[in-house]
């Protein structure tokens, strides 16, 4: 899917959106990144309600990359190193149904490579549990508040 910079768009949750926006934003190609909230029923949700468990949104990471650059294969690469996909509604310390492991494919192409890319991780041997990812309609995707972009990097922790 196209957006207005020129680039594709691609979203992802796997835990505190913080980090994972460090993550993609370190990939060559990736042009943005932004935080914000995904897979849930709530129109504007807020962090608060998010957190609450009241919208049944994940924490999510919409990334903006050049296809000549980095394909979605790629990121999805990236999306499976830099989390444990076997945990259920967290990651590490954090616990809750918007820490989850979701791909959220925003068109048909997405979905077949975010589709085959869990098949060959789930068949790849590397967890001893099962893969806990879900592959969720992308819906609308609501930013997260202004404090929350770049909020690692602005602290220095992820440059």
């Amino acid at each position: 899917m196209m957006s207005q910079e020129g680039g594709q768009r691609a979203r992802f949750a796997a835990g505190c959106f913080w980090g994972i926006e460090v993550a993609f934003r370190r990939v060559p190609g990736v042009l943005d990144a932004r935080v914000g909230y995904s897979g849930g029923h709530v129109e504007h949700p807020t962090y608060e309600q998010v957190c609450r468990g009241e919208t049944g949104h994940a924490e999510a990471v919409e990334v903006v990359f050049d296809p000549v650059q980095v394909g979605y294969g790629e990121l999805l690469r990236v999306f499976w190193a830099i989390h444990d996909p076997t945990q259920v509604n967290r990651q590490g310390p954090d616990v809750g149904p918007q820490y989850r492991s979701a791909l959220f494919p925003l068109d048909e192409e997405q979905e077949r490579l975010a589709r085959e890319s869990r098949a060959a991780e789930e068949a790849s041997g590397r967890h001893a549990a099962p893969i806990a990812t879900t592959i969720e309609p992308a819906g609308p995707f609501w930013e997260a508040e202004g404090y929350h972009q770049r909020y690692l990097e602005r602290r220095g922790l992820g440059g």
